[in-house]
């Protein structure tokens, strides 16, 4: 193998920019349509599918197992799961509001 031939063997290199351009698209996709992400990334922005793979993995933006349905460690998992609870139950407050002051309209009539 001569030494222009394998220096040309050398991948490209992306930039944190581009990586995280390529990982927000792949999230977008999953997020719109459940799943895909990955693929339609590979096929955009004409990258190996392995290297988004790599990417996705150094982020945490992949599950990690097959049980898992956040990517991550156990303590991102626990703290997105506070996060959650804390959303529900401001939303279930907002909603006990609403449902009270639908009553007193409803009973107004």
């Amino acid at each position: 193998m001569s030494t222009k031939t394998a220096k040309n063997a050398k991948g490209r290199r992306y930039t944190d920019a581009e990586k995280q351009e390529v990982i927000d698209f792949v999230n977008q996709v999953n997020a719109t349509k459940g799943r895909g992400g990955q693929s339609a990334a590979s096929k955009k922005f004409k990258i190996s599918p392995l290297t988004i793979s790599g990417w996705l993995k150094k982020t945490d933006a992949v599950p990690s197992g097959k049980s898992a349905a956040v990517g991550g460690s156990i303590s991102k998992k626990l703290a997105r799961l506070q996060d959650l609870h804390g959303e529900i139950a401001n939303k279930e407050k907002e909603l006990a509001k609403l449902r009270s002051q639908f009553e007193a309209l409803k009973g107004s009539l």
